[in-house]
C-alpha cells in the first residue's frame, strides 16, 4: 500500500474525499449473515463461533444467476498458529466487520461489471484456515479449536440452494488467494452439489500456488502444506484424483489438481504473484538477514540478480501450466505483474486503466470466457514489459499476509 506523505491537511482531506468518491462511485456495503443453522452440524469456525457471509440479491435478468466468492487469508499449519488466529476475524465470526464493501467482479453496476452486476453474489468469509478443507471431530479442551473448514463449505453451499441457488440458470464457484485455492478444490464438488441443468464453471484469482523452492534452496512451502493438511485432516477431502496419485499435502498445490478438474476453471494469477514472491519464493526463514525486504516490498527496489531470481521463478510457475494449456475446459490470463488479486478491486477488475492482456482487461475475458463468447490462454511478455500493471507497494507489516 502507497503511504501518504505528510504534506499538510489539505492533501490528506482531498485524499479523503478522493477515496469516499471513489468508493461510493465504485463499491457498496453488504451486510453480515451468521449462519447459525450451521453451529449444530458441527460446521463452526476456529473458535467454535458460526460461519458467515455477506450476500448481495441478484436483480433482474440476473435473479437466478449466482456468484460465490470465497474470501482469502493464507492458513494455519499447527496448534500455534491456528491459536493465533482464532479471535482474530480469520478464526471467528465475532471478530469480523459488520459490513463489507463489494467492488469489482462484486459489484452491482453495470459499468462496473458488465456480465454479472445483476447476479446473486456472495461472500463467504474466511475463518477456518484450511481453504474449507478440514474435518476433524475431536475438539481439545485446552485449546477449543475446531478444524471444520469442509463443513463449512458444504453448510453454506446447502443454506444458498435453500435460498434459492437449487433454481440456479448459471453459477460461478471463485475466490482470492487461499479463496481462490479453495475454488480450484472445491470445483468439480460444487458442480455436484448443483441442478445438473446449471452452467457451473469455476475461477481461481490468485490461488495457484506452486511447489518451489525458496531463495535458500528448502521446500519451505511443501513443508508448511503437509502440516496444514496434517492439522486439519484434510486429505479426504482433497479432489480423490489427486491424493490417489501424491503425498496428499502436495495436493494443496494447483499444479498437481488443475488438469484432472473436469468443470471449467479459470486460472487468475500474476506470473510474479506478490504473496508467493514474500511467502514461497524468499520467506523470512530463508533470508535471514533481511537481504530480499525491499524487494518484497516494491519490485521497483530488487537488485538485478534479485530480478534474475524472479525471472527464474516465473519460470517455474509457467512450466506448471503446460499440461492446462491448450485444454477446452481451461483458460489462463498470467500477467506480469507483481500483485496478488484482482478480481475484488474495481482499479483491476475494470477501469479505464486497468491491466490488460492482448488488449482485454481482466473483465472482459472472464465474462467472455463465462459465457462461451470466446475463450483465453495468454501469457504475459516478462517484467517490466506490461506497462498496463498495478504493482503493489507494500509497508513493512504487510510482509506476510
Amino acid at each position: 500500500m502507497h503511504r501518504m506523505g505528510n504534506k499538510g491537511s489539505g492533501v490528506s482531506l482531498y485524499f479523503l474525499i478522493w477515496t469516499l468518491v471513489t468508493l461510493g462511485a465504485n463499491g457498496f456495503n453488504v451486510g453480515i449473515t451468521y449462519l447459525q443453522s450451521a453451529v449444530a452440524k458441527g460446521a463452526v469456525c476456529l473458535d467454535g463461533s458460526p460461519p458467515a457471509y455477506h450476500m448481495s440479491p441478484g436483480f433482474g435478468a440476473g435473479v437466478n444467476n449466482w456468484l460465490v466468492f470465497f474470501e482469502g487469508g493464507s492458513w494455519c499449519n499447527n496448534v500455534t498458529s491456528c491459536l493465533a488466529r482464532k479471535n482474530t476475524r480469520l478464526g471467528s465470526s465475532k471478530q469480523m466487520t459488520k459490513e463489507v464493501s463489494f467492488s469489482g467482479i462484486l459489484s452491482n453496476k453495470e459499468k462496473f461489471n458488465p456480465d454479472f452486476y445483476n447476479w446473486n453474489k456472495i461472500k463467504v468469509r474466511y475463518c477456518d484456515g484450511s481453504s474449507f478443507t478440514g474435518d476433524v471431530e475431536a475438539v481439545n479442551p485446552a485449546t477449543n479449536l475446531h478444524f471444520r473448514g469442509q463443513r463449512i463449505f458444504l453448510a453454506v453451499i446447502e443454506d444458498l440452494l435453500a435460498k434459492g441457488m437449487k433454481n440456479a440458470k448459471n453459477a460461478l464457484l471463485t475466490g482470492c488467494s487461499a479463496g481462490g485455492l479453495t475454488a480450484i478444490l472445491h470445483c468439480d464438488r460444487f458442480r455436484t452439489l448443483l441442478p445438473a441443468s446449471t452452467k457451473v464453471k469455476c475461477m481461481a484469482d490468485a490461488g495457484f500456488f506452486i511447489n518451489a523452492k525458496s531463495v535458500a534452496g528448502t521446500s519451505h512451502i511443501q513443508a508448511f502444506y503437509n502440516d496444514v493438511v496434517a492439522t486439519h485432516q484434510s486429505a479426504k477431502n482433497l479432489p480423490a484424483s489427486c491424493t490417489s496419485r501424491f503425498n496428499p499435502g502436495l495436493c494443496f498445490f494447483p499444479q498437481y489438481v488443475a488438469p484432472q478438474i473436469s468443470t471449467p476453471l479459470f486460472i487468475l494469477n500474476a506470473a510474479y504473484d506478490s504473496w508467493q514472491v514474500k511467502n514461497i519464493l524468499a520467506p523470512g526463514v530463508a533470508d535471514p538477514h533481511g537481504t530480499w525486504h525491499d524487494c518484497k516490498l516494491d519490485i521497483t527496489k530488487c537488485s538485478s540478480s534479485q530480478l534474475q531470481i524472479m525471472q527464474g521463478f516465473r519460470m517455474e510457475f509457467l512450466s506448471t501450466l503446460t499440461r492446462l494449456m491448450g485444454s477446452p475446459t481451461k483458460a489462463l490470463f498470467i500477467n506480469s505483474c507483481y500483485s496478488h488479486c484482482q478480481t475484488g478491486t474495481q482499479e483491476t477488475w475494470l477501469r479505464d486503466d486497468s491491466p490488460v492482456l492482448d488488449k482485454t482487461s481482466i473483465s472482459k475475458a472472464v465474462g467472455d470466457w463465462y459465457f462461451d463468447r470466446s475463450g483465453f490462454q495468454k501469457i504475459d511478455c516478462p517484467y517490466p514489459c506490461d506497462k498496463s500493471c498495478h504493482n503493489r507497494v507494500f509497508d513493512s507489516d504487510e510482509l506476510s499476509e
